[in-house]
């Protein structure tokens, strides 16, 4: 028998649509191909891509076309080019093939179709609607008692569209603020819906698009609670997050998931000073990832191995890697690319190359890399310029320049007024300690009096 559930056709977008006038999607596609080169982007758009942004079913472009986009038509705004916020829409490649357009449920309050009735009873409607509002605001104790099944209606439990949509939206809504504000504010509150998620894996689910797609959100949602736990210092609950995000990888076969798992266990093995686990972890990643068809993870998962190898103090390994990082990530971007990597553009890939240099003790190289990643780097990843910022000051300052790693602190200190991340101010605080020697210099002075009153408590 048909499924009741119809899903809802994408929105055409009709104003891109005007943009691109009597050119073909082809011709078009050229003109942004050109328009990205000459912006120093890498793009592999086609006819194809302009079809699926004119349908509605790309409904905001990743930052790389976002900037193109803005470069061709200057003065337009995203929503004037027809697309949708991209809170709205933020991690929803986490979606498995099987699960609802692209267009159609980008987010819960988008999803209020017929699916309650599909997937289950009018009661079960309503605990859907808890889920979400739940997941939206970071989770309350009806998460617990409408998802874990800890209510009166705990035999009857449905898991559905909805729930699948509550748990994607909570992914993004994480990864949304972490980019902006860091990580420290957000971990115990995350730590309410990721409940909620994994206890949604052992609801009944009556198609099997449904059971992936709540598979992959609770795995994604671990990563993203890993990440938060690991930028706020707790590397233990870090560990044990990605762990149950590479077993629910496993069980439910995605080899997405479990690259991405990987590479953020890499990640963290590295942070905690557990290099040869790093390179392991990468490589494990990378036998994923091939699978995949995407240069720019590919490149990443490289990146994670050379830093691994630095750590180790290997140099030949890692110039080896950061070689194949780059010839990688020289491919452009691609269709395949999971959307968790919105990050991953050149200033990431400067970045985690300067940090590998500072690995092996090659400060002046390092710190010209940390430089071009906080030139390059788009201004709403703000705990990202922070990041960088203070790694070029900890490379200056280890590099015999007092005076500039002085004024990247006192510019680091500044973005951390908005961003909240443990990892930076370590980094600040090893800084400041090694300038203390300078502490005659003027420069030196000033940022060791605001770094003193910084980390006073209040």
């Amino acid at each position: 028998m048909a499924s009741p559930h119809a899903s809802s056709s994408p929105r055409p977008n009709l104003a891109f649509r005007q943009l691109r006038g009597p050119r073909s999607p082809g011709e078009f596609a050229a003109a942004v191909r050109r328009a990205a080169r000459e912006i120093g982007e890498h793009v592999s758009c086609d006819a194809r891509y302009i079809g699926r942004v004119e349908s509605g079913e790309i409904r905001c472009p990743n930052y790389a076309y976002e900037r193109v986009f803005r470069h061709m038509f200057p003065g337009r705004e995203p929503a004037d080019m027809g697309f949708a916020p991209r809170e709205s829409v933020r991690g929803r490649g986490a979606r498995k093939k099987g699960s609802a357009p692209p267009g159609s449920s980008e987010s819960p309050a988008e999803s209020r179709t017929s699916s309650g009735a599909a997937e289950s009873s009018t009661e079960s409607s309503e605990e859907s609607d808890v889920l979400r509002r739940a997941f939206m605001t970071s989770g309350t104790a009806a998460v617990a008692a409408a998802s874990l099944g800890t209510g009166p209606r705990a035999h009857r439990r449905h898991a559905g569209e909805a729930e699948a949509a509550a748990v994607e939206q909570a992914v993004r809504h994480i990864r949304l603020l972490d980019d902006r504000h860091g990580a420290d504010g957000l971990y115990r509150r995350a730590a309410r819906p990721l409940k909620a998620a994994y206890g949604l894996l052992d609801a009944e689910t009556r198609r099997r698009s449904v059971a992936d797609r709540l598979h992959s959100g609770a795995g994604e949602l671990a990563i993203s609670v890993g990440w938060l736990a690991h930028d706020s210092g707790r590397f233990a609950d870090a560990r044990s997050h990605y762990a149950e995000a590479l077993a629910t990888a496993r069980v439910a076969g995605d080899p997405a998931l479990e690259a991405h798992a990987f590479c953020n266990m890499a990640f963290l093995a590295r942070d905690a000073a557990r290099p040869r686990e790093a390179i392991r972890a990468a490589q494990a990643a990378q036998r994923a990832g091939r699978r995949l068809g995407s240069a720019r993870l590919m490149s990443l998962l490289a990146l994670r191995e050379a830093g691994g190898w630095a750590r180790l103090g290997d140099r030949q390994a890692t110039e080896e890697a950061l070689g194949r990082a780059r010839t990688l990530f020289g491919r452009g971007a691609a269709e395949a690319d999971p959307e968790w990597m919105t990050f991953f553009g050149e200033a990431e890939l400067e970045g985690l190359e300067a940090q590998c240099w500072s690995a092996l003790g090659d400060w002046r190289r390092a710190a010209d890399h940390a430089e071009r990643a906080v030139a390059l780097q788009d201004p709403h990843f703000a705990r990202n310029i922070a990041l960088y910022t203070a790694q070029l000051a900890g490379d200056l300052a280890r590099g015999g320049s007092p005076d500039a790693a002085a004024v990247a602190g006192g510019k680091a200190l500044g973005l951390l007024e908005q961003v909240q991340s443990a990892r930076i101010r370590t980094m600040l605080a090893s800084t400041a300690r090694m300038l203390r020697r300078h502490a005659s210099n003027p420069a030196v002075s000033g940022f060791l009096s605001r770094h003193e009153a910084a980390v006073r408590p209040a």
